[in-house]
């Protein structure tokens, strides 16, 4: 027996730990077991509307285990999912986990055209399992969910999507060699090399995290990081660069890295002369030193 916990879990939120926390409550004596489904349905169905993810499916398996998961399935989700009734998705998914109680969110879709709704979920399971459903959690008088966290990612607004999320907004990636037009500059920046399917915040300049993925208990460093196009040099490809404060000896090539968005500091802009694009690096060095000093004040108090 097993309670079961099924949802797309896209950034693993604190309205998804909520969930997961509220499962575990009920029957504390059984594993919990999370089901989730890659790739996201909606680029199944209809690829053109698909979203940009907040994280990687490992991502999200190893958020989902340390919120919890005793157990994470992952639904390959394909086209002949996508058909599948309702009825099919209970007997052959559902059924072989032997749930005592499934728990889902009160807007929970499932089966051929999302016509599966909670409650078809309870006609399905009754004498089998227990439905429990639960509203969305609300932070800052909104409604917590994937969709409003990426459209505060896509806007550069990683305040917000922290809050929703509970930690800071992350990307992770080998570091790659770029142009290595920072250190000629007096900032040398690791390059991240990232999955196209992932949401990026705006361009422009942030306050940050970078650390080491690669070794264990690693150092979190405070970091410069731009995400944009180089305009000033005529850039076309989108990079997010990170540059690690004070630091000009780390050799991060080839090394997984995480990058951690704490806030946004100014868009990205275009410079006509190199001299101006360096004296505006040393100022948003010294507003990125400022931001992470005050966001380390406010955590200790």
């Amino acid at each position: 027996m097993s309670v079961v916990a099924i949802g797309n879990f896209d950034g693993v939120h604190t309205g998804h730990r909520e969930l997961l926390a509220e499962a575990q409550a009920l029957a504390p004596e059984l594993p919990l077991v999370v089901l989730t489904f890659w790739p996201h349905p909606m680029s199944v169905v209809r690829p053109e509307g698909a979203p940009k993810l907040l994280s990687s499916l490992q991502r999200r398996i190893e958020l989902l285990r340390d919120a919890g998961a005793h157990e994470v399935r992952v639904v390959h989700f394909t086209r002949d999912v996508s058909r599948w009734s309702p009825q099919d998705f209970v007997e052959k998914v559902i059924d072989p986990l032997r749930p005592r109680i499934l728990v889902v969110g009160e807007n929970f879709r499932f089966g051929y055209r999302a016509s599966g709704t909670v409650e078809t979920l309870r006609e399905l399971g009754r004498g089998h399992f227990r439905v429990v459903s639960l509203p969305l959690l609300h932070v800052d008088g909104a409604d917590t969910c994937s969709s409003l966290i990426r459209k505060a990612v896509r806007e550069g607004d990683v305040v917000l999507a922290r809050r929703q999320l509970g930690r800071p907004f992350r990307l992770s990636g080998v570091v790659v060699m770029g142009d290595q037009r920072g250190r000629e500059l007096g900032f040398p920046t690791a390059n991240l090399d990232l999955s196209d399917d992932l949401e990026v915040p705006a361009d422009g300049v942030y306050a940050g995290w970078l650390t080491r993925l690669d070794l264990p208990d690693a150092e979190r460093w405070p970091a410069a990081i731009s995400v944009g196009t180089n305009p000033t040099f005529d850039g076309e490809e989108r990079r997010v660069e990170s540059y690690v404060l004070d630091r000009d000896d780390l050799e991060l090539y080839g090394v997984d890295v995480a990058i951690e968005f704490s806030t946004r500091i100014r868009g990205q802009r275009r410079f006509d002369q190199v001299t101006d694009l360096v004296e505006q690096m040393h100022r948003d060095v010294d507003d990125v030193r400022a931001a992470l000093a005050l966001e380390g004040s406010a955590g200790e108090q």
